[in-house]
């Protein structure tokens, strides 16, 4: 049970889907592990790639950045700390500033009420307050549980674009798997009618 808990992984992501960047922190990776941002790097361009792939990807070039936990290509047993940082950050700088907006910059949300247009929301539609939860996604239960009033607060986290990091932390345990010769690959079987045959499937390795 000791060996079983070493051994286990964990990591924390953080970061806005607009905002500078998106962060992990992944801990219980053990040491000697080879690790460089390329093998990383490659994992995050096949996220990037495929049909109905949105306007975002077309903005951000993701790149990951090693802060910490690795040295000269092998992982040292610490915690690994990774940032990717946003192309699209440049647009938004104001309406998902960390310090508090000037008083003719505050969030439109105060107004809500009196049906006016603050100044800042007329020429930057980014500060306008996101009032219509969007269906299936988790905007309305955000808005509920934290007392929001801009459901901005809540879907700037719960974004598709956060799971570029979650590709990039199974990215570094992949190389853990590899260090044990565990290779992972996936293939279509079926296709709505169409299924591949035995003879496709018998030629098929994770290895290419």
């Amino acid at each position: 049970e000791e060996e079983e808990a070493a051994m286990a992984l964990r990591y924390l992501t953080a970061g806005e889907s607009h905002g500078p960047a998106l962060t992990a922190i992944l801990e219980g990776m053990p040491a000697g592990v080879p690790l460089t941002a390329e093998d990383i790097n490659t994992q995050l361009r096949r996220r990037q790639l495929g049909y109905g792939r949105g306007r975002r990807m077309q903005i951000e070039s993701d790149e990951v950045e090693i802060l910490s936990g690795v040295r000269h290509g092998e992982t040292l047993g610490g915690p690994i700390a990774f940032m990717i940082r946003h192309n699209d950050w440049v647009r938004w700088q104001q309406a998902m500033s960390i310090a508090p907006l000037g008083e003719t910059e505050q969030s439109e949300s105060e107004q809500i009420g009196t049906g006016q247009m603050h100044a800042a929301a007329e020429k930057d539609w980014r500060l306008r307050p996101v009032t219509r939860p969007r269906p299936g996604h988790a905007d309305l239960a955000g808005l509920l549980k934290y007392g929001f009033i801009d459901a901005r607060n809540v879907l700037e986290r719960a974004s598709a674009r956060e799971t570029a990091m979650r590709v990039a932390v199974g990215a570094a345990t992949r190389a853990l798997l590899q260090a044990f010769g565990i290779r992972i690959g996936s293939h279509v079987v079926r296709d709505r009618k169409s299924v591949v045959g035995k003879e496709c499937r018998s030629r098929w390795s994770p290895y290419h």
